[in-house]
């Protein structure tokens, strides 16, 4: 601790120079939750054990021993990533993982009731919740299709779980104290090329205007769709693409739902962030890491990450954009996975939070070549100092201290589950 005081001190002293206060950023770091991903702990398998098979385009893989294979080891696995991650956070849930005492409920039925435990668990950890409904691995999914799906039957049967869902998003929200955001996506579309490209996302605008008729206390609870650009099985088309949610979201006034590995593999959402807030009081983002494909990894401190969290940071849209995470990796230790995504999110916020403010003022004055110089010459600043003092005045482990705590956890009480 001495020796990270001392080096915090030092680095203090050069921001300092470049007109940076530090304990201001540490200050506005600690008040930006970040909202973790329940389905990396268990595979996105959730509590239902439908037999279905996950679909909707998801793929996980990777079978790395020691899952979560009930609510009460996923709620400790959770317990266990957030004691490694400085400052308070959220989290975030998809309507499969409901707890119904063994008693088979489907979408369509469920009520707050189910989600009871995981209310209690969140107040009584002072934590925020987040909700999705779940539109895949279900029979009445099976086919692709679900909001936008031809049988009216079916549509009605989503129809109705998506309102259950924003009852149970509000309730949430207002046990917690914090508005739910609850996030609306659906894998439907074509696997070849279609004849009718109108019709399911005529289907689809009118599934949405029935779910979103209610009106919810926004202080309790919020609504966001999410567009893609392609899945497996609907690689053609997608119904739910980001025109036609950029269009709802607008005309409806959702939130907009970016996430990162959503678009084309060199499209980075942080362009559009500043371009959707023009016309949108408020969005939510899904960081993740698509590799070629969105194939979900876990979040690393790439020029991506960096220029996602800066974009937020250096517009003052802190208030107006809703942070989340969004990947499941089966490959490398869970509580690992959301351990380094999640710290290296923060590492980008603080690093976007620590930018001299005289790059900004050399564009204003139109000295483009002080700008590239400064932006540069910071690449190099000491932001890990600063990171380890965030860290120990938060009581967390410091640099690579934490990875020994989960190898200690894996052995102890992981081991125990794969050999169960």
């Amino acid at each position: 601790m001495k020796s990270v005081n001392a080096t915090f001190q030092l680095a203090e002293e050069r921001y300092a120079s470049l007109g940076v206060n530090v304990r201001t950023a540490l200050e506005q770091l600690a008040v930006l939750p970040i909202s973790l991903h329940c389905w990396q702990g268990d595979d996105v398998g959730g509590f239902e054990h439908s037999g279905s098979e996950l679909g909707g385009g998801l793929a996980v893989t990777g079978n790395y021993p020691g899952k979560a294979r009930t609510p009460a080891e996923l709620r400790a696995d959770l317990d266990k990533a957030l004691s490694l991650i400085p400052g308070r956070h959220r989290v975030n849930l998809h309507a499969c993982y409901a707890e119904t005492d063994g008693q088979k409920v489907d979408r369509d039925a469920l009520e707050p009731a189910h989600f009871e435990q995981w209310i209690a668990w969140a107040q009584e950890h002072q934590l925020g919740l987040d909700f999705n409904p779940t539109y895949f691995a279900h029979p009445k999914a099976a086919d692709g299709f679900t909001l936008a799906h031809r049988d009216a039957g079916i549509r009605k049967f989503w129809i109705e779980h998506g309102l259950r869902c924003r009852k149970i998003g509000a309730a949430m929200g207002k046990a917690t104290g914090s508005p739910c955001v609850t996030n609306f996506w659906i894998p439907d579309g074509w696997k070849d090329t279609p004849a009718d490209r109108s019709t399911p996302r005529e289907l689809l605008t009118d599934s949405l205007d029935a779910i979103f008729k209610p009106t919810l206390p926004a202080k309790y609870h919020l609504d966001a769709v999410e567009p893609k650009l392609f899945g497996i099985g609907s690689e053609s088309y997608v119904v739910g693409s980001h025109e036609f949610y950029l269009g709802y979201a607008i005309t409806r006034q959702t939130l907009l739902c970016l996430d990162s590995g959503h678009y084309h593999p060199t499209e980075s959402i942080a362009d559009k962030i500043s371009s959707v807030l023009q016309f949108l009081p408020e969005i939510l983002l899904h960081v993740s890491r698509g590799v070629r494909w969105d194939s979900d990894h876990v979040v690393t401190g790439n020029d991506d990450l960096h220029a996602i969290a800066r974009e937020v940071v250096a517009n003052g849209y802190a208030e107006r954009v809703h942070l989340g995470l969004d990947y499941f990796d089966a490959s490398i230790n869970r509580i690992a996975a959301w351990t380094i995504g999640t710290r290296n999110f923060q590492r980008a916020l603080l690093t976007a939070l620590l930018e001299p403010p005289v790059i900004r003022l050399a564009e204003a004055a139109g000295d483009t070549t002080s700008r590239l110089a400064f932006q540069e010459e910071t690449r190099t600043l000491p932001l890990g100092a600063v990171w380890d003092q965030y860290c120990a005045e938060n009581d967390v482990p410091v640099r690579e201290s934490w990875l020994a705590e989960v190898k200690r956890h894996e052995r102890e009480v992981l081991a125990k589950r794969a050999t169960a």
